[in-house]
C-alpha cells in the first residue's frame, strides 16, 4: 500500500469515527440530555438566589425566563459540530451553517437581555431595552435571510465536486481535502474551547470587577475566535479550489462568502446597533453573492462580446 493510500485510510477511517452520521446523531442525543439538564440547574440556581440561599450578583441569575439561555449555549454547541460535519459535504450548506450559528447566538442574547429589560414608558432611552430590542429585529431579519439562502441553494450544490466545477479525476483529493481540515479542525475548536472558557473563568473570579467585565462578555466566549479560526479555514478552501477550478464566479462566490465571515468577526468587536448592523450586513452580502452566483450559473454571459 503506497503513502498517498495509506493516508487517505486513515483519514476515512478518522473521520467515520469523529464525523459520521452515527456519531451525529449520538452527539444530538447527548447534547439534548445535557441542554435540558443545564436548564434545570440554572433554574435551581435562580431559585436559591431569589430566596436568598446564596447570593449571585447579576440578574441573570434573579429572572427565570434568562435560564433559557442555558441550554441555547448547549444547542450552539452542537451547531459548531454540525458546521465542522457539513465542511466536506457543500460550500454553501457551510456557510448556512455559520449563519445558523451567529443567529442563534443573537436569540440567546435575547434571553440575556431579558433579566435587564426595564418596563417604563422610556423604553427607547433605556439602554438595555434598546438593546433589546435591535436583537429581537435582528434574528426576524436573520431568520428570514436565512430562509432565502437556503432557498437559494441549488440541489446541485449539495455535492462536492458539482458545487467547484471539479474534474471528475480531482474529485476524491478535493474531498479528501476538505475531510482532512474537518478533521483538524475538532480538536483544536476543542482546545479553544476549553482555553476561552478557563480565560473567561479566571478573569470572573479574580476580583469582583473584573468578574462584572467579564459576564457582559459572556456573549463573545469561544465565538470570537471561533470565527477567526472559520475565517483562515473558508481562505484556504478558497486556495485550494484554484487547484481544480478557475470558474470566475465560483472564486467570487468563495472569496465573497469570505468577506462575509470577517463582517460576522467584525460584528464581536463593536456593540449596540452596529453590531446588529454588522450581522445583517454580513448575512445579506452572503446570500446578495449567492444570487448573483446562481443567475451567472442560469446564464452565462457571452464573455467573447
Amino acid at each position: 500500500m503506497t503513502a498517498k493510500n495509506k493516508r487517505k485510510k486513515f483519514v476515512d477511517k478518522a473521520f467515520k469515527l469523529v464525523l459520521s452520521d452515527t456519531v451525529k446523531r449520538r452527539s444530538e442525543r447527548f447534547i439534548l440530555i445535557i441542554s435540558v439538564v443545564g436548564y434545570l440547574l440554572h433554574l435551581l440556581l435562580i431559585l436559591l438566589n431569589t430566596q436568598g440561599v446564596i447570593d449571585i450578583g447579576p440578574k441573570f441569575f434573579s429572572n427565570p425566563i434568562a435560564a433559557v439561555y442555558t441550554p441555547f449555549s448547549f444547542i450552539l454547541i452542537y451547531e459548531v459540530y454540525l458546521l465542522i460535519f457539513f465542511l466536506p459535504k457543500s460550500m454553501s450548506s457551510y456557510i448556512g451553517k455559520q449563519y445558523e450559528i451567529i443567529t442563534l447566538i443573537v436569540i440567546r442574547r435575547i434571553f440575556k437581555d431579558i433579566a435587564q429589560i426595564e418596563l417604563t414608558s422610556n423604553w427607547f432611552q433605556v439602554e438595555d431595552d434598546l438593546r433589546f430590542t435591535y436583537d429581537v429585529v435582528t434574528s426576524l431579519v436573520l431568520f428570514i435571510l436565512i430562509y432565502l439562502f437556503y432557498k437559494h441553494i441549488r440541489k446541485a450544490d449539495t455535492d462536492t465536486a458539482t458545487e467547484a466545477d471539479i474534474p471528475k479525476n480531482k474529485v476524491e483529493k478535493f474531498v479528501s481535502l476538505k475531510r482532512t481540515l474537518a478533521l483538524l479542525l475538532v480538536p483544536l475548536l476543542v482546545g479553544l474551547a476549553v482555553y476561552t472558557l478557563a480565560d473567561w473563568l479566571m478573569a470572573a473570579l479574580s476580583d469582583y470587577q473584573s468578574g462584572i467585565l467579564a459576564f457582559k462578555k459572556i456573549n463573545n466566549i469561544f465565538f470570537d475566535d471561533f470565527f477567526t479560526v472559520l475565517i483562515i479555514v473558508d481562505v484556504l478552501l478558497l486556495l485550494a479550489t484554484f487547484f481544480y477550478s478557475d470558474k470566475f464566479h465560483k472564486i467570487i462566490r468563495n472569496s465573497g462568502f469570505i468577506i462575509s465571515t470577517v463582517l460576522i468577526k467584525m460584528s464581536f468587536s463593536v456593540e449596540g446597533i452596529v453590531n446588529n448592523a454588522l450581522i445583517i450586513g454580513a448575512v445579506l452580502f452572503g446570500f446578495l453573492i449567492l444570487i448573483i452566483h446562481n443567475q451567472f450559473e442560469k446564464h452565462p454571459p457571452n464573455r467573447d462580446l
